[in-house]
């Protein structure tokens, strides 16, 4: 596929004219679009908060993967960027973080030879992985003795049933002790992720696993060298989190970092209900004034009118996350112009690879061509269908193309 000049398009949402804004038809629809002044608003607020509640920011990359994404959120005094595979830490590093914090095991000789030659490429660059088991200790030991290099490891804690961690405090200790002994791996704190715990109220079951985290930290502080880092928290219980680990006792030279990723777009779903229950609870929250926003839109196109109730757009799951409620639309633009939207009267009902089925109130007035603006739940799983975002003043002129690393 060639256009213009004989270049490739480079993704599916590209801009064909120069200036381009969505609304004039100036780009590829569907496209996946981020507000500008919202995502600052986002990383500021979030930066706020970690500075407010005297803990380190760690935002968790693999939501976006988007380097730009990075840089923004290091300027504005993030810590480290969460990752999740050597792949991911690799699009990290070329992007120029100072921090890497991969919050899983690395394992696979592959996966080490990529860090090993990441270290190498850049020394200047803090890589830390995750440990759960004696198997993978010594296995990076002996891989990454033989590249004259040392790795840093946090011990992962885990809960029955949940993902990867040690099971008991009892694992953590006889871990810590072995990994003592070894070469070219040194254990820098203890990592854990309290999203896998779930139910109808799972806050008392996060404390528990915060407090016993806290109490094992401690015993763990002889194994460590240099300052521990005791890290969790996503972006559903980073206050829970914060509360907790500020009034444990912890080892003396403790550096808390907390990991949301989410709060980099937020969303109008999951991620808003999470981040209202956290207003209700904590007060730090309140009180820093301003609230997240969600960032991140599909910009869609009707492409059929088949029955008076009912109407097609050109998204699907090829390009939006539906895991968590299907997108719904916000605006609605005709000819480039705004048109009223009433509540319910348009509302996404299904959805296959390449189509969004609407269900139309009476009366609605849809026609094909009319462009929809659609928010969405659960930014993780849209934005990994996109090679790039457009980033987006508030009338929709594309500022910015966006490459994603995934």
């Amino acid at each position: 596929m060639k256009y213009q000049n004989n270049t490739l398009v480079p993704h599916k949402s590209a801009p064909l004219f120069t200036p381009a804004n969505l609304l004039n038809e100036d780009v590829c629809l569907p496209a996946a679009v981020i507000k500008k002044a919202a995502l600052e608003n986002n990383i500021h607020w979030m930066q706020r908060y970690a500075d407010t509640r005297g803990v380190s920011l760690a935002p968790h990359g693999k939501t976006s993967m988007t380097p730009w994404i990075f840089q923004q959120q290091q300027q504005a005094g993030a810590w480290a960027i969460g990752v999740g595979s050597a792949w991911q830490a690799s699009v990290a590093m070329a992007s120029g973080i100072r921090r890497v914090l991969m919050v899983n095991q690395l394992v696979g000789k592959a996966n080490m030879q990529l860090i090993a030659e990441l270290q190498s490429a850049y020394p200047e660059v803090e890589y830390f992985c995750c440990v759960d088991s004696l198997d993978n200790a010594r296995a990076l030991s002996a891989f990454f003795a033989a590249k004259n290099q040392t790795l840093n490891i946090l011990l992962e804690l885990g809960v029955p049933g949940g993902r990867c961690g040690c099971r008991t405090a009892e694992q953590a200790l006889t871990l810590a002790g072995e990994i003592s002994s070894l070469p070219a791996i040194r254990l820098r704190g203890l990592e854990l992720y309290e999203g896998v715990l779930h139910g109808d109220n799972p806050q008392p079951k996060v404390e528990a696993l915060l407090r016993d985290a806290a109490a094992l930290a401690c015993q763990l502080e002889r194994h460590v060298d240099g300052e521990f880092i005791l890290t969790g928290a996503g972006s559903v219980w980073y206050d829970v989190v914060c509360n907790v680990w500020q009034s444990a006792a912890k080892p003396v030279n403790c550096r808390v970092v907390i990991r949301p990723g989410c709060y980099i777009t937020h969303d109008a779903g999951i991620y808003q209900q999470a981040q209202n229950d956290i207003l209700a609870r904590d007060q730090t929250a309140c009180d820093l004034g301003g609230d997240l926003a969600s960032a991140l839109e599909l910009v869609a196109m009707v492409q059929s009118v088949p029955e008076s109730d009912r109407a097609i757009v050109n998204f699907g799951k090829r390009d939006s996350a539906f895991d968590a409620g299907l997108p719904q639309p916000i605006a609605h633009y005709r000819d480039g112009k705004a048109l009223p939207l009433a509540t319910h009267s348009i509302e996404a009902t299904g959805i296959m690879d390449q189509h969004a089925m609407l269900k139309l109130a009476p009366g609605t007035d849809v026609k094909v061509g009319d462009i929809l603006i659609f928010a969405t739940s659960h930014p993780c799983l849209t934005f990994d269908k996109w090679k790039a975002l457009l980033l987006v003043d508030e009338d929709y002129n594309v500022l910015e193309t966006l490459e994603t690393g995934f």
